[in-house]
């Protein structure tokens, strides 16, 4: 008996042994494997990716910097002198007349796409969550002459609109500042709708719950819990607002033209040239200035939108 234990006793270490060379060698070649298919996955996505970082090289790289010497140049030298005009005079009231519209139709639209978003949010009805978020899809993408059109056939001087409710003796007029931002507010709001709509779904029922059950009203819930919570999203929406506002030129050129003074229609005169001659330069610079900002606005909108998706993970 002894002898028998003893023999199993050392037989054991040995089993042991090879099972756990052989459960190591399995397991590295399980590690093997799966850093093979790694390293194949990630030459695959190079692959994959490498076209399209071409074309954004090709597409966006290269008028970029064409764009940026264009605007450093002057005769043939390098000069500032065209940023400098670009920051003066009309110029600088369009850039400035561009901030201000696109900055007040971003506040507006940010307020009515939340409340907006909220009413289809807070819906018992599953049919007026899609049909909402389905319009707000395309109405954010409705722009440019289409949209001129549209508002000037109803709300211009002899619009259907204006002529039945006698807008004209009222003073209104579409081809003015409040005419404009009216018409940005058309594909503004169902933007906003749509970038609100996930952060308030992410916004968790037991944090209500738990507010009300300790007293605190609908209101004090919105003040203290769901707005701090909501307010990356709401800001990182006022720049995407902001953004698509400053950078929008088919509407305005169609509808205004002159009358409200705005960067990319500068642009667009100076490029022209039907009013000055050699004025191209001092258009890229205006392009420059335009990018500066957009820059300035992506540089708020990205960190907000980290911060956003950490609290509604």
């Amino acid at each position: 008996m002894t002898s028998d234990t003893g023999t199993t006793a050392r037989r054991a270490p040995a089993r042991a042994g090879r099972v756990g060379v052989s459960g190591g060698r399995a397991g590295a070649g399980r590690a093997g494997r799966a850093g093979g298919r790694r390293a194949a996955g990630g030459r695959g996505l190079t692959g994959a990716v490498l076209p399209l970082l071409v074309f954004a090289a090709v597409a966006f790289g290269v008028p970029f910097v064409a764009m940026v010497n264009g605007s450093f140049t002057s005769g043939g030298h390098y000069t500032l002198g065209n940023f400098t005009a670009s920051l003066q005079g009309p110029a600088l009231t369009a850039l400035l007349g561009s901030v201000k519209l696109s900055a007040l139709a971003a506040l507006i639209a940010a307020v009515a796409g939340l409340l907006l978003a909220q009413a289809v949010v807070s819906s018992r009805f599953a049919a007026l969550r899609h049909v909402t978020l389905t319009a707000s899809g395309v109405l954010a993408n409705f722009g440019g002459v289409p949209l001129a059109f549209a508002f000037v056939a109803t709300l211009g001087n002899a619009g259907v609109v204006t002529t039945h409710l006698g807008l004209a003796s009222l003073g209104w007029s579409l081809y003015s500042f409040w005419g404009l931002l009216l018409t940005y507010l058309y594909f503004l709001v169902p933007l906003m709708v749509l970038t609100i709509v996930p952060a308030l779904d992410g916004l968790r029922t037991q944090w209500r719950e738990a507010a009300l059950n300790n007293g605190a009203t609908t209101g004090q819930y919105w003040r203290h819990v769901a707005l701090p919570v909501l307010m990356p999203s709401l800001l990182g929406g006022y720049v995407l607002l902001f953004g698509s506002a400053f950078a929008a030129y088919a509407t305005a050129a169609a509808m205004v033209t002159a009358a409200v003074p705005l960067t990319t229609l500068q642009i667009a005169k100076a490029l022209d040239g039907n009013v000055i001659v050699g004025q191209t330069n001092i258009a890229l610079a205006m392009s420059v200035d335009m990018v500066v900002v957009a820059a300035v606005v992506m540089a708020v909108y990205l960190p907000l939108q980290r911060r956003t998706a950490r609290w509604l993970a």
